[in-house]
Parts: C-alpha cells; structure tokens; sequence
C-alpha cells in the first residue's frame, strides 16, 4: 500500500507523465491539493481525463488534517496530486515525513514546475540563488524578510526566482466575530503587485539591493500553459503591464551572459532603460571609469 505524491507539471489535465498515470489510476483514494498553487483546469477536468474521483485537499485539511490524506495509504493506494512537482514546497515534504513515520510506504512522481519552467525566459538555471516567497502586504504587516536573500543573491551576480503570495481559502475573521464561517475569494499575487512591494522595500531598507528603474527583471504568468507570458524590463516599466489571469512569478536578475541577453531581447518592454547592475558588470564598469582615468592623466 503506497501513498503517491504526483507531480501534475503547470499546464492542464494532459501534462501528468504517464508513470503519474498509472499511479493515480491504481488508487482508491485521490486527493487534489489546492493550497500552495493552483493549475489551468479545474477538478472535473482531471476526473474526466484520469478516470478517478478526486477530493480537493484545502488549506485547512492540509495544514490541520494531513492526516486524512495519508492515514488511508496503510490500507490502499492512495494519491496526493500536486501542481508542479511535489518536493518543491515544505507542505509536501512535512506530508511525506509524517506518513512515513506513521509507516506508510511513500512514492514520489516528479513533474515539470516553475522552478525548471523559469528557464523559458532564457536565463540559465544554474546562475539562480536561493528562491524567494513574496507575501501580500497587509496594513502594516509590510515584511522585508526577502529583501536579503534577493542581497545575497545578486552580490553573487545570482538571479533570484520570487515566488508570489496565493491567498486561497482565507477565513473572513469580520464574518467569524458575527458568528459566520466564511471565507474570502481567492486572491493571487499579479507581477505589478509584486513590484509595488518591491519597490517599497527598497525604500524602507534602502541598501541598494536593487534599483526599480534600472535593474532588469521579468515578469512570468501562466508558465505551462498555452497563454504563458513572458516580460522582461525594470520594476517602474512592469508595474504598468498586463500579464492577466494567475499564476505569476518574477524574476530579479543578477549578472547576465550575453546568450541570455540575447533570449530576454524578445521578452523586452519598447525602448527599455534597463541597466545590467550585478557585481560583474560593476567591476568591468569600475575597469573601464579607472583605465579612462588614467588614459586622462597621460
């Protein structure tokens, strides 16, 4: 008896590889988890292509009741679906320790997820950092935690891949002081929120981390899926683009090898301002300001 964690990969109900396949289809139980992201068709979808029914496993039953999902799994297959690939999250890997130990056999199906998709953009995987998450802002809960990483990361020429807040499944606490269980609609973090935010925490840190007209960055949405949009630009030139429906990412760009220049040319805003500003190309800049400095004196 096994509990399968299956990656579904970012686009619709045709992008789960067939070994996933085989996997669900030996189940008698299939939980669809619908907290740490979401994909382009909706459940009935996914029932109508894998043959199973499917129960949807939200934020409260993962984070509270994990134990539903992975109990059953002693006594039959069962298979937790997840959008993406399954080890990219901590909600995953916490599922997989805890079954394990309540010793249930785990399998993992991995899948294509955003974190190998944002190479589409033409910058190369292996020039990335540490991977950042970007929360809502909310009154005046306006947290800076990522501000360092996103530091490291491009003192080190590295890019850093945000990932940006998903509110599902929020209760209402002003309905809760009335005595009703509600809940919020969904809301998803878009590229030009992301970028407000950004912007406001290099103005409360200002360290220099980054400079919103000046420093290359791109938007993703829906990467995956038939409509996925690339743009790439400074954060003042995204704030104003229009990258429609969820899910999106954004990358903050570090030093940039001329192969990736020459991708991210097609993704750019008209008549972008941009400036290449990670450590690399400060010091050839320093280089070159000390050898015309010199050239002066002679």
């Amino acid at each position: 008896m096994v509990l399968y964690l299956v990656g579904l990969g970012l686009g619709d109900e045709k992008d789960v590889t067939v070994r996933g396949l085989e996997a669900i289809k030996s189940c008698d139980k299939i939980f669809l988890e619908a907290y740490t992201s979401i994909l382009g068709v909706d459940k009935e979808k996914l029932e109508a292509f894998y043959g199973q029914s499917i129960t949807v496993a939200d934020r409260h039953m993962v984070e509270s009741e994990a134990e539903q999902i992975y109990e059953p799994a002693r006594e039959g297959n069962v298979a937790m679906l997840v959008v993406g690939d399954p080890v990219c999250a901590t909600t995953h890997t916490d599922i997989m320790i805890r079954a394990k130990e309540f010793g249930c056999q785990v399998k993992v199906v991995h899948n294509a997820s955003i974190m190998g998709a944002a190479g589409s953009s033409g910058l190369q995987l292996y020039n990335f950092g540490q991977t950042v998450s970007i929360p809502f802002y909310e009154g005046n809960w306006r947290p800076t935690s990522f501000y360092p990483k996103i530091q490291y990361n491009r003192a080190g020429g590295m890019h850093t891949l945000c990932l940006l807040d998903i509110k599902v499944k929020e209760p209402d606490f002003d309905a809760m002081m009335k005595g009703r269980t509600t809940f919020l609609p969904p809301r998803f973090m878009s590229v030009n929120t992301n970028c407000e935010q950004l912007i406001e925490a290099e103005e409360k840190v200002g360290e220099k981390c980054y400079d919103p007209e000046k420093t290359l960055c791109v938007g993703l949405a829906r990467l995956g899926q038939e409509t996925q949009q690339i743009v790439a630009g400074t954060m003042e030139e995204l704030l104003d683009v229009d990258f429609g429906a969820p899910l999106h990412s954004f990358i903050v760009c570090g030093d940039c090898h001329d192969l990736e220049l020459e991708v991210l040319k097609d993704y750019l805003v008209p008549n972008s301002k941009y400036v290449i500003d990670g450590p690399e190309q400060r010091n050839r800049d320093k280089e070159v300001a000390t050898a015309e400095d010199e050239g002066t004196e002679e």
